[in-house]
């Protein structure tokens, strides 16, 4: 672990308890899926621990409350609360063993005192046993909501992987990690969106946000990484490219009568890396700027020489696209992201700025700088963003160490997101 998470990230502070995507490509022992949830075997949080024990602590409460107190007392709520309590908490094990035990104390305990008033005695027994009957079946509704809900992630979780698969950690040269970390929670996509493909005119990278939010968003993002799945290979500059996904959401529009995707726009940078030299070529489409961060921790945002509207607006200006060209040396990071990292607030409203959060400061390789980043935005947001955040890291190996140039796997799209697992990440 080197010194840069040290200073940056400052204590390992557990990020908020949410359900995210997160996906390291460039983590050792990932696998080419990105972790799994299985993989993943956290301790139950102090409180659930507690809420687990609570309904022990109820039965015991109410056996030290009916005998601790004169006879014309009842202890039948606590033992009618119990079999409730571990009905919505646990297994139905658990729910019955409370329920039996919640009646058979409630039957002692009268037997105990003398039945001085039959009808009340049986009032409260009958009543300690409707209760326990009732947590039988909730128990048994909960249990199959929690399995509907266990399936939906599921799907969510293959859906994800199939609009944005995982990228490889390396490819032609070049070490890659991404990151999917979504705002909502319990959300598994969202509207942001990366991809990376291997072409014959270098390999190419977009990440984009797609206006909007929900299904919706999801489609637009299903479009555009199909469009950009073929045109990266069809098209011999990436003006060409961009020209494809913009007439790809104007036909989209087009198609569609709902004015919410007719007036729809995505923000994007288009990237490519050519093999033949160290050269980098991007467009930026009213998206944030990346990042180019050296190995000696200078940081420099890679603004564009003239503003250009959102892929899908493209006819509003009628103007071409240009690239603005530069090189990119052997041990240089290219960082793309989504606005989601630059419009996330602190407690004063103050907005994240990764360019002065970044600077000064080297990193191992891609992962570890996603990894720095995320949990440096979480931080600086006290545990809470409002946007999705996509991100994609890219580094030229030295070649003294790029023995696996070119052995990416060929394949075309390889494109990144997640959830590859749908569990939190902790860095």
């Amino acid at each position: 672990m080197s010194t840069a998470w040290a200073r940056l990230v400052g204590s390992r502070s557990r990020p908020r308890a949410r359900f995210h995507m997160l996906v390291d490509t460039g983590a050792a022992g990932a696998g080419p899926d990105g972790p799994g949830p299985a993989e993943e075997t956290p301790k139950a949080p102090a409180g659930r621990r507690l809420a687990l024990l609570l309904p022990g602590l109820l039965l015991l409460g109410g056996i030290i409350y009916d005998l601790g107190t004169p006879p014309g007392y009842t202890a039948s709520p606590f033992f009618a609360a119990a079999p409730l309590v571990a009905a919505a908490l646990s297994a139905l094990r658990t729910t019955v063993v409370t329920g039996v035990l919640s009646l058979t104390a409630a039957c002692l305990l009268a037997e105990l005192h003398g039945v001085r008033d039959p009808t009340q005695a049986a009032t409260e027994i009958i009543t300690v046993a409707t209760v326990t009957l009732l947590a039988f079946v909730i128990n048994r509704v909960v249990r199959r909501s929690d399995r509907r809900l266990a399936s939906a992630r599921g799907v969510a979780e293959a859906a994800q992987r199939a609009v944005l698969p995982v990228p490889p950690a390396r490819l032609a040269g070049l070490d890659i990690a991404a990151r999917y970390v979504a705002a909502e929670r319990f959300a598994a996509i969202g509207g942001d969106l990366y991809a990376v493909q291997d072409t014959p005119h270098g390999v190419r990278l977009v990440v984009g946000d797609v206006r909007g939010k929900g299904l919706q968003a999801v489609e637009i993002v299903a479009i555009l990484i199909g469009a950009f799945r073929e045109a990266a290979e069809q098209e011999s500059t990436l003006e060409g490219l961009a020209g494809r996904l913009e007439r790809a959401l104007q036909r989209e529009g087009a198609r569609r009568a709902d004015m919410e995707v007719s007036e729809g726009f995505t923000t994007a940078v288009l990237a490519e890396l050519p093999r033949a030299d160290t050269t980098l070529r991007v467009i930026t489409r009213g998206h944030p700027a990346p990042l180019l961060l050296r190995g000696d921790g200078e940081v420099r945002a890679l603004e564009p020489e003239a503003f250009a509207l959102p892929l899908g607006m493209g006819e509003l200006s009628g103007l071409p696209d240009r690239v603005t060209e530069l090189p990119f040396a052997e041990g240089e990071t290219l960082l793309l992201f989504t606005d989601g990292v630059t419009e996330a607030r602190d407690s004063h409203g103050e907005f994240y700025d990764p360019v002065e959060r970044l600077r000064g400061h080297a990193f191992a390789g891609p992962g570890e700088l996603l990894d720095v980043l995320v949990a440096d935005v979480e931080r600086h947001t006290g545990g809470g963003t409002s946007d999705d955040m996509a991100l994609l890291a890219v580094r030229r190996v030295p070649a003294r160490t790029n023995g696996g140039a070119g052995s990416g796997n060929g394949s075309g799209l390889v494109s990144g997101s997640g959830p590859a697992n749908v569990s939190d990440h902790r860095p």
